[in-house]
């Protein structure tokens, strides 16, 4: 039994990667929060990191080492400036010297202290370990970024908190076939199944601040992306297309803000053609801002983090132009909770599951979220969640120079499509007469994972890694 929020499927956090650069990041926080509880931390006079696995293999083109050196610092990955990133990094990098979050400073050299270590651990594919030298002891922690930004030990020190907190949900939920029976029994859609669930440990006040503040980010990441030209960092010299797309696509309405850009975009013109470009253009908007160490949400995951706002974007701006925070609330609850059932189910990790696991997950949120916004029952809003994923069965994670880019960066736009398709055949389907339901689908999906190769689980040692190689870019 696993208790899982939508604000922990939704978080805000920085680019490029939710398991290879948020988690480290959080682990690394958790090491010094934990270290401090026990140990005298002023003490300590050299910490030394270990990546394994896949955190070592793409750890380079993800910012791991960056993201692990911010946490050390007790930066705080939903709130610190990412403007001010490259320039700290560079200051550690020349002087050697590292301040840790307790505010005292020791001697860190970059690559004495960090680690690639390409065999994996056995628990998960992305093992990080912590030492910290204080006086003649050394003091080690393992942990294992799981996806979706989630961190967790072998010994699972919360498994206990987080079975007492699902015990308090009022509707506990594992599977697809648990929430239909609960929406029958009482008579309720999924999102006030959902919103009853969150309130037994948030207020409503939290709750609204709380996914007012993911909306927040996710429109301004899409907002900074397709008002940004250039190349993206990294050494592909992948262009960043959002900017031009935009420019070709808006009209002359003036606009002076990402509000005001809403209300902007209802007003241009609408064909077929244009929504397909309106969507892939804010899907590609939020993954170049995370590609470039920006906030977006992990939605689930940061690789996958442009589909859900683009398809909630071209709710509001197309499909409903009066909709506002109470569609966008809908959207969250439906999207987290069907996000928090592939979790239980599967996994959301591209180093478990590949991009499935990634693209495909936040695809069917996205689906099963627009289904609900456009009156779908509980039966078809799940029912478009599975037709979503069954499209992204066995998707390979191979990114070219282990960089979140190629082919990541497209893969959100055509997962934000797949999900506009899903939920419309969905809407005009009969979902007592579906043939797979939404369990089937993850129950397949987690076998489909398991027999992957490991070579397409975001080592970038097959696929499309190995055929274009850096030079060739």
């Amino acid at each position: 039994m696993e208790s899982i929020s939508i604000f922990d499927m939704l978080k805000i956090g920085v680019g490029p990667s939710s398991s290879h650069t948020l988690g480290p990041w959080r682990a690394a926080m958790r090491f010094m929060d934990e270290l401090s509880v026990v140990h005298d931390v002023t003490a300590i006079t050299r910490i030394d990191v270990n990546l394994y696995g896949s955190l070592s293999l793409t750890g380079a083109g993800h910012a791991t080492d960056i993201a692990v050196v911010m946490g050390l610092r007790g930066c705080d990955p939903t709130s610190y400036p990412v403007e001010n990133i490259e320039a700290d990094i560079e200051a550690i990098k020349s002087s050697r010297k590292l301040k840790l979050a307790d505010g005292h400073t020791i001697d860190f050299h970059w690559e004495e202290n960090i680690c690639f270590n390409r065999n994996f651990l056995s628990f998960h594919p992305n093992g990080i370990s912590f030492s910290a030298f204080i006086g003649g002891e050394v003091i080690t922690e393992t942990y294992y970024s799981i996806g979706g930004g989630f961190v967790v030990q072998e010994a699972r020190k919360n498994a206990k908190r987080n079975k007492s907190i699902f015990k308090t949900f009022p509707f506990p939920i594992q599977k697809g076939d648990e929430l239909l029976s609960i929406c029958k029994s009482e008579q309720k859609r999924i999102h006030e199944i959902v919103l009853e669930n969150e309130r037994s440990v948030r207020s409503d006040a939290e709750i609204d601040a709380g996914i007012k503040a993911i909306w927040d980010v996710m429109l301004q990441s899409m907002y900074t992306g397709c008002h940004t030209e250039g190349v993206l960092p990294g050494g592909l010299n992948v262009l960043r297309r959002a900017f031009q797309m935009h420019e070709k696509l808006k009209g002359d309405q003036p606009y002076s803000g990402p509000e005001d850009w809403i209300q902007s975009i209802r007003a241009t013109k609408v064909s077929f053609r244009e929504i397909l470009k309106w969507v892939s253009c804010f899907a590609l908007a939020v993954n170049e801002v995370n590609a470039s160490l920006g906030r977006i949400v992990t939605a689930p995951t940061n690789g996958s983090a442009g589909v859900i706002p683009a398809v909630l974007m071209h709710y509001l701006t197309i499909e409903n132009q009066e909709g506002g925070f109470r569609e966008i609330k809908e959207f969250m609850l439906v999207a987290g909770e069907i996000g928090s059932i592939f979790k239980k189910g599967a996994t959301i990790s591209a180093a478990m599951g590949g991009c499935q696991a990634e693209i495909g997950v936040s695809s069917a949120m996205a689906a099963g979220a627009l289904c609900s916004l456009l009156g779908g029952s509980p039966e078809q809003i799940l029912m478009a969640s599975e037709i979503a994923m069954e499209h992204h069965l066995g998707l390979t994670c191979d990114p070219i120079g282990g960089l979140v880019q190629i082919p990541c960066i497209e893969r959100n736009a055509m997962g934000a499509i797949k999900a506009i398709n899903a939920a419309e055949l969905a809407l005009d389907g009969d979902a007592s007469k579906a043939k797979v339901s939404l369990d089937n689908v993850i129950q397949t999906m987690w076998e489909t994972a398991q027999d992957m190769n490991s070579k397409y689980k975001e080592t970038s040692e097959g696929g499309l890694a190995v055929h274009v190689g850096m030079s060739d870019c």
